[in-house]
């Protein structure tokens, strides 16, 4: 039989017991009240940064829109515009950076829209390899990874291939044989937005090397007198680019004044909250053609 102090013992272990379980729920009440709370807080500041980083989007693509209405023109290939405070009720900061995705080499260019090879552009791209220091053969794999047909010119391309245009960047780093190294020394220079009937590229912002590419004969030298000329007088036509340097390009390239296709980022932060929103814009058909937000 158990005495009066086991039964007391008994008692207190389970008190005890009690205490230990309603402590336990108290504080996991109490922690999930509080990252509710924070997680409230958090959705409210994010869906706030959205507002402000969308916002960001549209003035970019209305200025866009606006400033290559009838001009015959457009310069620099990329600009950046960081703001802080820009709202009264708003401490953080939001920073807007475009690039002139026609001041690239499009990579769907290679590729006609038939399917064709398009001689120049692929002969440009396999010099913008060589001035990159890149093996040409990326340019062999490019190709294949394109090409509507399932042939493969150099055995062992087109496994794993696509055979369709790039949708993004990105999608580079799934084509065999392309490294990430590779990835990173091409991705400044290259798109994937424009028409594939020609290759075209924007003087007035094309880097050095995309424009090195253009033409065997359009060397560092030419490069540069090129980038400084249009610094003080944007180019507007083939005349006043070969009184500036004398080259031609192969049919199947075609020199363009103004960017039609931009990329804007927008990024908004305040807190140690930020949120990000990239997106593609095709001003000639008032368009969106890529949209990431994250």
């Amino acid at each position: 039989m158990y005495s009066c102090g086991d039964q007391k013992g008994i008692a207190l272990v389970v008190t005890l017991l009690a205490l230990v379980l309603i402590t336990a729920m108290v504080v996991e009440f109490s922690y999930g009240v509080y990252t509710g709370t924070v997680n409230l807080y958090n959705w409210s500041d994010s869906q706030r940064l959205s507002l402000m980083a969308r916002s960001g989007i549209h003035v970019s693509a209305k200025m866009l829109s606006d400033t290559l209405s009838g001009k015959p023109y457009s310069y620099p290939g990329s600009m950046e515009f960081p703001v802080q405070n820009p709202f009264e009720d708003f401490e953080g900061s939001i920073s807007v950076r475009l690039e002139d995705e026609n001041a690239k080499f499009n990579l769907n260019a290679i590729i006609y829209r038939i399917g064709d090879v398009n001689p120049a552009a692929f002969q440009a791209f396999q010099r913008l390899l060589m001035i990159l220091s890149l093996d040409t053969k990326i340019a062999d794999r490019v190709r294949e990874w394109i090409d509507p047909d399932e042939f493969a010119e150099i055995s062992g391309l087109e496994e794993g291939a696509k055979n369709a245009a790039f949708a993004s960047v990105d999608e580079l780093l799934l084509v065999r044989g392309i490294s990430r190294e590779d990835y990173d020394k091409l991705f400044p220079y290259i798109t994937v937005y424009g028409t594939r009937d020609n290759l075209e590229i924007n003087i007035n912002g094309a880097d050095a090397a995309v424009l090195m590419s253009l033409s065997e004969s359009l060397d560092e030298g030419e490069a540069k007198k090129i980038m400084t000329h249009r610094d003080f007088s944007p180019f507007e036509n083939i005349g006043q680019v070969n009184s500036v340097a004398t080259f031609q390009t192969a049919s199947g390239i075609s020199l363009i004044y103004k960017g039609k296709i931009f990329s804007i980022q927008s990024s908004a932060e305040s807190g140690g909250v930020k949120r990000i929103i990239e997106t593609v814009f095709d001003t000639e058909k008032v368009r969106v053609e890529y949209w990431k937000e994250y």
